[in-house]
This record gives C-alpha cells, sequence and structure tokens, in this order.
C-alpha cells in the first residue's frame, strides 16, 4: 500500500536549524545570533567581555599540557556548537578546528580556547 505525501507551502523562510533569514534587494542575509546567544547562556559566558580575535596566533596549543576539564562531554557539546556556527561565521573556522582536535581529552587550556572563541 503506497501512502502519498502532500508538500504545505509554509510560507516565505524566516528561520531555519538556528539560523534566522532576512531577505532584502540585494539577497538573503543569514544570522545565527540567537544560536550563538544560546552557546554563551550555555557556556556561562553571556556577560562576558569581548575580544578582537578568535586564538593566539603565535601560542601552540599542545595536547597535553594542563588539567583534564572537569566536564568533557560540555567541552564536546560547546565545541561542536562552534563548528556547526561556522556556517555563518567561517571567521572562527581555524580557531574551532584546533579546539576540535583535542575533543579527545580536552583539558584546561583547550577549554580557555573555546571561551576565547566565544568571547570574539
Amino acid at each position: 500500500m503506497a501512502r502519498e505525501f502532500a508538500m504545505k507551502d509554509l510560507g516565505p523562510l524566516h528561520h531555519f536549524l538556528g539560523i534566522s533569514v532576512t531577505r532584502s534587494v540585494s539577497g538573503l542575509h543569514l544570522s545565527q545570533r540567537q544560536y550563538i546567544l544560546d552557546i554563551l547562556s550555555r557556556a556561562g559566558m553571556h556577560d562576558c567581555h569581548p575580544v578582537t580575535t578568535p586564538i593566539d596566533t603565535n601560542a601552540k596549543l599542545p595536547s597535553s599540557i594542563g588539567p583534564p576539564v572537569p566536564d568533557p562531554s560540555l567541552y564536546r557539546s560547546l565545541a561542536g556548537a562552534l563548528q556547526y556556527a561556522t556556517l555563518t561565521r567561517p571567521d572562527i573556522a581555524y580557531a574551532v578546528q584546533q579546539v576540535c582536535l583535542h575533543m579527545h581529552d580536552p583539558r584546561e587550556p583547550h577549554l580557555s580556547l573555546i571561551k576565547r572563541i566565544l568571547r570574539y
């Protein structure tokens, strides 16, 4: 027995998978502002002070320096959320990639890098 599915027109696109869509004469504007604010709240950094760069390009981030993070699942969750944020923020892609290299054994300096990206 075959089923038939009907498509339904939901009108103009405004919000999809955490991305806000705004139309203008020049095209579409995609924004993840609310998504980023939710990540900041989850990390307890809603009122943090911003920084000018997402990563210190002169510093190396070894994998075994510093104590392990108390909650590795929070680290992984924040890193994954930042990966999704690179859809509309390609400027943080390198920094997020550096964070993701340490998902198997996150340390405090790695968590500090996540917090720096969030402050950016």
